[in-house]
């Protein structure tokens, strides 16, 4: 046998072991960020793995809803990384579970430290503090893509900042949420610091309205002297929420509290956000990551390594050509590069063996495809877009012309089939539609795919377009 074949048999053995379920949440933390995982991930157990799908559980109907319309797609594909043969999750509820997390909730409750000056919502048992310890400003790797972001996060630590708010944009994986973190972990002691998401904060926004408890929500969100939002480019389309997101925000600043927030994208780039609140944004320092070079992922790779061996006492003595290989070959974010380590690891245990270099790039096969061609959703749309002869703007309006209808279930098709996004992400990417109508799109070109060659044709040549142009060059 080659070394060819020997390689792919063992590539074939890794992908049927069973999982190692400690190895996946460390991945889907890495990958959906530490506050999705925090309050929604992390309660997810391990039941049983089948032939081609896993049996998952949760406590409630609640919990289980919520991770399904929102991350069940995206848990899928990381669970694939690690056995390719699993097509589904059954995600059932254990009702058992409702009193024990209940006793266990409020046991903690009446155990919290009087003087812990961190705010949180109280959920039913789910209470809300998503401070981590473990992301501080000691622990976070500085490069020229990032130091500009860091000093500012750490001036307003110092109290020498005179900027408010202060708006920090990059792409996924950047390390926003970690500065965010390091700067709610430095001055919790002495402030009321709330750290929340922008999803969280329209969830409860929503709740609070439900269940007639505005006064409550309005106390918990003005009454605190550091706000920070993540990712506040969710809030899109809300309107009732920016509304009452922009009077939160000036209270705030009236008061002379710290507004720090985080997004993917510069505040005039924000779609569907009200124009006042953009220009809040831009009054403030506005600064950005971005994609860290190699000298950054390569320092990232050591720190990480050690990070493991000094906190879960993992050897992970990789060879300084390994180490080199996937600080230059991957190269679109951070939490990849942790990813990536993850799947070593994985790969360390199951042998009890560190990889080679060839057996590296088996196992980080689809990762350093994706690194060198990244699908992204405004590539997608764009070069649909240029295929049909519409403008962007035409493809997400609200209008039902024929004209306009095919091309845009055509680009919510191909974000389904070409991106590990969620069915709600996919929706609010194509103008904040619901999730049921990237649905009937799917389907509606997966059965004209079979009955209209020329359909499926186009549809294959506009795939390959998006997988081998890059991005720059549309």
């Amino acid at each position: 046998m080659n070394n060819k074949n020997i390689l792919n048999k063992k590539e074939e053995e890794f992908s049927l072991k069973k999982l190692d379920w400690s190895i996946v949440q460390a991945d889907m933390k890495n990958k959906l960020g530490g506050d999705i995982y925090e309050s929604w991930l992390r309660k997810i157990e391990f039941v049983e793995e089948l032939k081609n799908y896993v049996l998952l559980s949760v406590s409630t109907r609640f919990i289980r809803d919520w991770i399904t319309s929102r991350y069940l797609d995206q848990i899928l594909q990381i669970i694939k990384e690690y056995n390719k043969d699993i097509n589904r999750i059954e995600l059932r509820v254990d009702e058992k579970k409702n009193l024990e997390i209940d006793q266990t909730y409020n046991k903690k409750n009446n155990l919290l430290n009087k003087n812990e000056n961190v705010s949180f919502i109280k959920d039913s048992f789910l209470q809300y503090n998503r401070i981590d310890p473990n992301k501080n400003f000691a622990n976070f790797i500085i490069g020229s893509s990032n130091k500009l972001a860091f000093e500012a996060s750490n001036k307003i630590t110092e109290n020498t900042s005179n900027y408010n708010p202060l708006y920090i944009y990059g792409g996924v994986g950047m390390g926003k949420t970690h500065l965010l973190n390091a700067i709610g972990l430095s001055l919790k002691e002495k402030n009321k610091v709330m750290f929340i998401s922008a999803e969280r904060f329209m969830y409860q926004f929503v709740k609070s309205i439900k269940s007639n408890e505005m006064v409550k929500f309005k106390e918990y969100f003005r009454n605190t002297d550091i706000l920070l939002i993540d990712d506040i480019q969710f809030m899109n389309g809300k309107e009732a929420t920016q509304e009452e997101f922009f009077h939160t925000f000036n209270v705030l600043l009236d008061k002379g509290s710290k507004v720090i927030i985080s997004a993917d994208r510069a505040p005039n780039k924000l779609s569907r956000i009200q124009e006042r609140i953009k220009s809040r944004f831009a009054g403030g320092l506005v600064v950005d990551i971005q994609n860290p070079d190699y000298e950054l992922r390569y320092n990232i790779v050591k720190a990480k390594i050690y990070e493991l061996k000094l906190n879960h006492s993992i050897s992970l003595d990789l060879s300084e050509e390994i180490k080199k290989f996937i600080s230059s070959e991957i190269r679109t974010s951070v939490r990849e590069l942790v990813g990536a380590l993850n799947r070593i690891i994985s790969f360390s245990k199951i042998y009890n063996k560190l990889p080679t270099l060839p057996e590296t790039k088996a196992i980080l096969k689809d990762l350093l495809n994706l690194s060198e061609n990244k699908v992204t959703i405004d590539l997608i749309q764009t070069t649909v877009c240029q295929f049909f002869k519409i403008s962007k703007n035409e493809m997400l309006s609200a209008r039902r012309s024929r004209y306009l209808v095919r091309p845009r279930q055509t680009a919510i098709y191909l974000t389904k089939i070409l991106t590990s996004k969620s069915l709600p992400e996919i929706g609010r990417s194509f103008s904040n539609r619901d999730h049921t109508t990237v649905i009937h799109s799917v389907k509606t070109i997966e059965r004209l795919r079979q009955e209209d060659k020329d359909l499926n044709s186009n549809i294959d040549n506009l795939k390959n377009k998006i997988l081998y142009t890059r991005e720059n060059e549309i």
